[in-house]
């Protein structure tokens, strides 16, 4: 499968999509025809792939294994696309006791997974307790932890926790969590599940083709017969396939690109959200283990610009916390932090630091994130800073760079709560805690706010919980960033959803295409 879409095929679209007329820029929140049609193949250009890239849900940290993985699997538990609440999944049920440390959910019947074997509660245990296990590597790991005996009795799943969690049937929505046949032990990498498509053909960091499952237990999605997933990790060669009919929907449309489809023949998808982008330190390697250095560098961003320059206004000014005013018990009081040359340097003459500070950058890592290190590069010059970029290739750039290099960009999705972006990116034994950040008292003061059923004593707990990390963290997030898609005038059904970016994932299943 061919993906060498360059840089002159966008060129082209671009003069073409200016020379258009009759033609304007969408920005809907729905699609105009609701009525789905059935059939068609379904062509996708996702950027975030790799290589390396396995169906073991385990492993998936990019776009692309999350819209893969979101067509074959189904989770125990759903989120309502308009208010991220908890809705049946695979368990048409569930209830909480003993101060949110006992849960039970009842499984949904006559449900088979791909190779006609029954869907059982033994296979939602063993999938939970493979995922729980940090041999696994889970990216989800973090979330489990606290999961003290999981067992299945008929189509019961009764999990006991060690410790309260208000908002715990959320945890079971996250898209690494699909539900495997004997929970995945024996082939974690079959893509076997129970979503409404079959893989048929899966070549890593190349395309991935699917079939529609004859067995969907949920008639409400899975509109198209057949689609592909097409790796396609440059921005530009992406709007190239988008433009030819090569594919019919594009991921991580660069906010450079949206005013010059402003008449073109294609439909853009502008989603607010809690997705952001940072430039993580790790907390445990010099020189970043000194916290004089990591608040210099966090003065030396000129946030401001970086929104207006590389997100083109697509977004929204970051405070060094994974967390915006879109999420419940946002703390608001918390002064945002401007771009101040005297004060970062102050703070890197204290640090006692005089070399240059090395920061590795993909393209790939969210759409203008050169850019951004470019801009970072001059404001902190202002400061006495000087930053050496070094470029990284896009491919196997999550598997090789991030999390291994001391100081990198990176993106985040979104996650419903406080809880799960502070666990997921922060939390001491999350493998995605790419600061490496083991703070005791954040800690203790995330797993109080966990329990806490007060909202006005949870609110003043995340308020603590965001100044420690804003103040003594490693993240450096000076945006939050808008979701940006397109596709062809041809698809529709496209549903925003505020758990993720990619209609929260699902964007296969609900979408059809018009003859």
């Amino acid at each position: 499968m061919s993906t060498s879409w360059n840089r002159r095929d966008f060129l082209k679209f671009s003069l073409a999509a200016g020379a258009a007329s009759g033609m304007s820029l969408t920005l809907p929140a729905q699609a105009a025809d609701n009525t789905p049609k059935k059939g068609g193949h379904l062509k996708l250009g996702i950027d975030g792939a790799a290589t390396t890239d396995l169906l073991d849900p385990a492993t998936w940290i990019s776009s692309y294994m999350m819209v893969v993985g979101c067509a074959w699997g189904d989770t125990l538990v759903r989120t309502d696309p308009a208010s991220g609440k908890a809705i049946p999944g695979l368990a048409e049920s569930w209830e909480g006791s003993e101060k949110s440390t006992r849960w039970v959910f009842t499984l949904r019947k006559g449900v088979l997974f791909h190779n006609g074997q029954p869907l059982t509660a033994d296979d939602v245990v063993k999938t939970i307790l493979r995922h729980r296990d940090p041999k696994s590597r889970s990216g989800v790991v973090a979330y489990l932890s606290s999961i003290q005996s999981a067992t299945a009795e008929g189509d019961k799943i009764t999990l006991t926790l060690n410790e309260s969690n208000v908002d715990f049937p959320l945890v079971l929505s996250l898209w690494n969590l699909q539900i495997q046949p004997g929970g995945g032990v024996e082939n974690p990498n079959a893509g076997i599940g129970t979503g409404p498509y079959r893989i048929v053909k899966f070549d890593a960091g190349v395309y991935t083709q699917l079939e529609k499952n004859p067995h969907d237990w949920d008639s409400g999605r899975g509109h198209v017969a057949s689609a592909e997933v097409i790796a396609i990790n440059d921005a530009s060669s992406r709007v190239a396939a988008l433009s030819t009919g090569k594919v019919h929907f594009i991921s991580g449309l660069s906010p450079k690109i949206v005013a010059l489809l402003k008449n073109g023949p294609v439909t853009v998808y502008n989603t607010p959200g809690r997705g952001h982008y940072t430039l993580p330190m790790m907390v445990d390697k010099p020189p970043f283990d000194n916290n004089d250095l990591r608040l210099a560098l966090k003065y030396a961003i000129d946030r401001q610009q970086i929104l207006d320059r590389v997100l083109g206004g697509y977004g929204s000014l970051g405070n060094d916390f994974p967390v915006n005013p879109a999420y419940p018990l946002f703390p608001a009081d918390i002064p945002q932090r401007q771009y101040d040359a005297e004060k970062a340097a102050f703070h890197f003459k204290k640090s006692g630091y005089t070399g240059p500070i090395v920061l590795d950058v993909a393209e790939g890592a969210f759409p203008g994130a050169v850019d951004a290190a470019t801009l970072f590069q001059l404001s902190a010059q202002q400061a006495g800073i000087k930053i050496d970029i070094r470029r990284q290739p896009d491919d196997g750039y999550w598997n090789n760079v991030w999390r291994n290099k001391p100081f990198c960009v990176s993106s985040w999705g979104t996650r419903l709560t406080q809880d799960l972006i502070y666990s997921l990116e922060l939390g001491p034994t999350s493998a995605s805690n790419e600061t490496n950040f083991a703070n005791p008292q954040f800690a203790s003061l995330l797993k109080l706010a966990r329990a806490e059923e007060d909202e006005a004593k949870r609110r003043a707990l995340y308020h603590d919980i965001a100044l420690i990390v804003r103040d003594e963290g490693g993240t450096l997030l000076p945006v939050f960033n808008n979701y940006l898609n397109a596709s062809s005038k041809k698809l529709q059904g496209y549903t925003e959803d505020v758990g993720n970016d990619l209609s929260n994932g699902q964007v296969i299943s609900r979408v059809w295409l018009n003859s």
